[in-house]
């Protein structure tokens, strides 16, 4: 089904609940966009939907509005423990994402609970809280929610509470299919009713997916939606309307380049893209003090509020989009014209670029809390690489450490096992002990010599309790001694096959080898009585007076 309408969201053949309609006023929702308007009727005329549709596109609106509304309209109301909706997405970012839009809309109906079920987060804490607080829609990723139905033990009845569902949606169905989460999926779709509906989004159609669709679906209404004037092609995967460009440069020299290019557009609207929250911490930042006279906005999914921030911007779908790429990156080009669809023309070099870097190194010297987000966002960007999702290009092994520590403009390195061993002559340490920088903000900087101060308080005392005082070298055991020592100890535990007179004599040029470091004997004391015992057992023994005959 090809649908190309949009319009106001009062021309909807289903009439939206007033709250819905309130929060999508307050957000400056004026219009959908064409996946909304295909997908909302059919979701709320109880269809099941598999929606192909291109990134940016508004698919999130077009379930989140549909799974409130459903919700609405059972007859019997959720219970606290009772799942009625289920959106899984493959990504920690998209499910942050989904939740935070979700979280706009069902502020006008507290009587809803959603929870997020993501990784990096201990599952114990997930299944405290489920309990507590209960949840009607859980978002979740597919590895942490597989982890869940196993949770019975710790008390958490997923399979049994899940019951009740009324909505299922995969978002990003293809990438979750990508990235290795079939097993996932046909194991939590092996929990769920039957009788429910469900709602499959991704912007490309394969083999595979066709197979989910198949599993997880009951004759669904399947939706192509194309922008307004653009004929039903296969190829297209990004709107028709986006320019995609991409230039070649060395780690170093890429945020001289982005934000020479920045510079020559500042009075356009921009959305920089970085692969980490972390790097969009220090490299936002850095861009504010950087780009005059312009606007800068960081958003990303561990914000509390990111839809306040950008309820205020309106953005033309129109535009161009620029990938930097390092040299040994280059033919992520081709894998992205012929497996994603997304061809990319070389943009010519960028005029004016000026080494900022220096700025930004001075400014982790000045403020602690810039040199912290350095130190993160390098570590978050190793991490993020090693995860990508094209490994055959993308591999941490072929990265130059020393040229990426230049391109953050770090101070020094940090300790991770990525770097462990290694040597970067090309990357200078500051001379500066980063120990000394100081937060700008008193207050932070109070705190930290007050941790400060307490760790070295307990390092002192374990360092007393530990400490063993110093001797001559002369008076020190020698490790030959200690030798001895366990091997004595040795052959008494094991049943040795010493016997006690040779044992004993052991014990005895021990004590007075130690008699003779403690300075109580002689040197020649010493001598004499070793010479004497060694006498001794030479000399043969004869019968004694108690053994002659008498």
């Amino acid at each position: 089904m090809d649908n190309t309408t949009d319009g106001t969201w009062d021309s909807l053949p289903v009439k939206l609940n007033d709250g819905i309609l309130e929060t999508l006023n307050e957000l400056q929702f004026t219009h959908m966009t064409p996946v909304q308007s295909a997908c909302i009727p059919l979701f709320m005329s109880n269809k099941d939907v598999a929606a192909e549709a291109v990134t940016g596109s508004g698919k999130t609106l077009a379930f989140v509005i549909p799974i409130i509304e459903l919700l609405l309209k059972r007859e019997e109301k959720l219970k606290k423990m009772q799942v009625g909706a289920l959106v899984i997405t493959p990504t920690r970012e998209l499910a942050l994402q989904i939740s935070e839009v979700m979280q706009q809309f069902i502020h006008k109906f507290p009587q809803f609970t959603q929870i997020l079920l993501i990784g990096g987060s201990n599952p114990i804490e997930d299944v405290e809280k489920f309990k507590d607080q209960g949840a009607n829609i859980v978002i979740a990723t597919p590895g942490r929610l597989e982890d869940m139905f196993k949770r019975k033990a710790d008390g958490l009845d997923l399979a049994c509470l899940v019951k009740s569902l009324e909505v299922l949606v995969l978002d990003e169905a293809d990438r979750l299919l990508d990235m290795g989460f079939e097993a996932s999926l046909n194991a939590i779709l092996g929990h769920l009713p039957k009788q429910r509906r469900t709602g499959l989004f991704s912007a490309t159609q394969t083999q595979e997916l066709e197979k989910l669709v198949r599993a997880g679906l009951r004759n669904p209404v399947r939706i192509a939606v194309k922008e307004k004037g653009v004929a039903a092609s296969a190829t297209q995967k990004t709107p028709s309307r986006l320019s995609n460009y991409y230039t070649i440069c060395r780690s170093e020299n890429k945020f001289n380049n982005l934000v020479a290019f920045l510079r020559q557009h500042k009075h356009e609207k921009n959305l920089v893209f970085f692969s980490t929250c972390a790097c969009v911490e220090y490299f936002g930042r850095a861009l504010e003090t950087l780009i005059k006279k312009a606007t800068v906005c960081c958003i990303h999914g561990k914000m509390k509020d990111k839809l306040g921030s950008w309820s205020s911007i309106s953005l033309p779908l129109s535009g161009n989009a620029l990938v930097f790429l390092l040299p040994m990156e280059e033919s992520y080009v081709n894998f992205l014209s012929i497996n994603q669809k997304c061809p990319l023309q070389k943009m010519p070099p960028i005029n004016d670029v000026v080494d900022v870097l220096p700025k930004v190194k001075a400014m982790s010297l000045a403020d602690r809390a810039t040199f912290d987000r350095s130190m993160r966002a390098f570590v978050s960007y190793v991490q993020a690489y090693a995860k990508h999702e094209c490994s055959l290009i993308f591999r941490v092994k072929d990265l130059d450490f020393g040229s990426l520590a230049r391109a953050f403009a770090l101070l020094r390195l940090p300790k991770m096992p990525e770097l462990k061993g290694k040597t970067f002559p090309d990357f200078v340490e500051t001379t500066v002990d980063t120990e000394t920088i100081r937060y700008k903000d008193k207050n932070r900087e109070k705190q930290r010599q007050k941790m400060l101060a307490e760790l070295k308080t307990k390092e002192k005392i374990q360092f007393s309790k530990n400490h063993v005082k110093n001797e001559a070298w002369s008076k020190q055991k020698s490790k030959k001694e200690r030798r001895q020592k366990r091997a004595t100890k040795r052959s008494r535990r094991e049943g040795s096959e010493i016997d006690e007179e040779d044992l004993e004599e052991l014990l005895n040029d021990t004590r007075l080898l130690k008699k003779l470091k403690k300075g109580q004997i002689s040197a020649e004391d010493f001598d004499k009585q070793i010479a004497t015992e060694q006498k001794n057992k030479e000399k043969p023994a004869g019968p004694s007076h108690e053994d002659e005959d008498v």
